[in-house]
């Protein structure tokens, strides 16, 4: 079956449903990585990736943000930069399948047990989480901005910068 819209995940509803312990046949996680570029060094500069709005962000949003702005800056910037992903994406998503099409009415059983199979995981956001950050030097700063710009786009959720200067040792 494929996979339904975003919009139907997106608002956030009820309880959160986190223990996978109790529950089996929760997808994998898309997310490979969690920092991405220079581990060891420390950066004059931090940029925000903040959420204006609370929603739930899907894991595989949450993986297009980061390729999509690590492939950015990485091309921009060389290796003059940190990425740090800093959700995670904990809610899981159900979703009671209904089969359509030639046959279905023998197979479909409508909204008896309608509890539903998980289908994917979510992250919970309220508004001003801190989504995505970049470390990077001031000259980088315009870059920083479009790479999570980039991001952005790929997030169910309004944004804004923030950017914040750190003492370097």
């Amino acid at each position: 079956m494929p996979r339904k819209p975003n919009s139907m995940y997106r608002q956030i509803r009820g309880q959160a449903y986190t223990r996978k312990q109790y529950m089996g046949g929760v997808p994998q996680i898309r997310i490979t990585q969690w920092d991405v570029g220079d581990l060891r060094t420390r950066f004059p500069l931090k940029v925000h990736l903040i959420a204006k709005e609370p929603c739930q962000i899907r894991h595989i949003a949450l993986e297009a943000a980061r390729i999509s702005a690590n492939r950015y800056i990485a091309k921009k910037v060389g290796n003059a930069y940190h990425l740090k992903l800093r959700l995670y994406p904990h809610n899981v998503l159900r979703e009671n399948k209904i089969a359509t099409g030639a046959g279905a009415d023998r197979i479909s059983e409508g909204m008896r047990a309608a509890f539903g199979a998980p289908v994917g995981t979510a992250a919970r956001v309220q508004a001003g989480t801190k989504i995505m950050t970049i470390e990077t030097t001031e000259a980088n700063l315009a870059h920083a901005k479009v790479a999570l710009r980039k991001a952005g786009v790929k997030l169910p959720t309004p944004w804004r910068f923030e950017v914040e200067m750190t003492k370097v040792k």
